[in-house]
């Protein structure tokens, strides 16, 4: 699985400083990230408060975890029903 190399705390610093005046590019230059991961986080976490950027986070990993579930339980069904539709 992909590492995450930025912490809830460092991504809504980076944001913060962004929207206290400081250049897109140099935020970020200054943390070595590119323009649409910028981007992409600024549109997905502009305007939260750090609490409701760990609760995202933890959501979103919950639901990552039961579409896995949800997945291994669906091909255990469709295996079962291949094995049963065999005439012995």
């Amino acid at each position: 699985m992909k590492r995450k190399r930025f912490t809830e705390e460092q991504i809504h610093e980076i944001l913060k400083e962004s929207e206290a005046g400081m250049a897109t590019p140099e935020v970020c230059r200054k943390y070595g990230i590119s323009k649409n991961t910028f981007y992409n986080w600024r549109s997905k976490y502009s305007g939260m408060e750090l609490s409701d950027l760990k609760k995202m986070r933890q959501l979103e990993d919950e639901n990552t975890k039961l579409k896995k579930l949800v997945a291994e339980q669906a091909l255990d069904i469709q295996a079962m029903k291949a094995v049963l539709s065999k005439k012995w």
